[in-house]
């Protein structure tokens, strides 16, 4: 399956006209030819599918078809995760676009003071794009940051009234936290899940005293270090 995001508005259309990268992409890198089917996503949830009606040197027409499949996971889980270097971060927002993930917050914490500027983001935003395209979902994550220690409230929902809804976990190597099956078992469609990564060098006491703080529930993925 061939996907193409595109403006909400342009699957209304009976036809949309690719041309820049998404061109370049389509018909010189996959070679697609009049006849090929692309599946056409807006990134808020709807698609559609269409045909390859026209190819030139510079552009190629979609006739806009039915309705195609945009699947989502029943479970809104956004990750909050310290950002690492621009190389990983890349790989990062790459594979949790592919999961489902439905948001990649980027945070500075005491052993990653690390900032990302607007160039960064755009590429994030790109890869997060490409992603998408590439594995047929129908939303695309949002990607932010990099947020200050003191945004982490408010991004996990914190009054804006998802807080009785909400299940809030971050990663632990501490023996007593809980196995990783409880998000699992928590998980539910009227349930948001907020999962907290910390850097490598883990986190700092006083985080973890203000992650305990706003009812984070430590979970471990087992006795190693990822």
């Amino acid at each position: 399956m061939i996907s193409l995001r595109v403006e909400p508005g342009e699957l209304s259309a009976s036809e949309v006209e690719v041309t820049g990268d998404a061109y370049r992409h389509l018909f010189r890198a996959r070679r697609l030819a009049v006849g090929d089917r692309v599946r056409l996503a807006d990134g808020a949830g709807a698609a559609r599918w269409s045909e390859v009606a026209t190819v030139d040197k510079k552009r190629a027409v979609l006739a806009v078809g039915g309705a195609a499949p945009a699947p989502e996971p029943a479970v809104r889980l956004e990750l909050l995760v310290a950002a690492p270097k621009k190389e990983r971060a890349s790989w990062l927002v790459e594979k949790a676009t592919e999961m489902g993930v439905a948001a990649v917050r980027l945070l500075e914490t005491e052993r990653t003071p690390r900032g990302f500027g607007d160039g960064t983001l755009r590429r994030l935003h790109r890869v997060a794009t490409a992603a998408f395209e590439q594995c047929g979902r129908g939303r695309m994550p949002e990607v932010t940051g990099t947020h200050g220690w003191g945004e982490v409230p408010g991004l996990l929902g914190e009054g804006d009234g998802a807080g009785q809804a909400a299940s809030r976990w971050v990663l632990d190597l501490d023996p007593e936290a809980a196995p990783a099956e409880r998000l699992v078992a928590a998980a539910g469609p009227e349930r948001r899940q907020y999962l907290l990564v910390g850097p490598e060098g883990g986190w700092s006491d006083g985080e973890r005293d203000d992650l305990a703080a706003w009812g984070t529930t430590p979970v471990s993925l087992g006795p190693t270090v990822l």
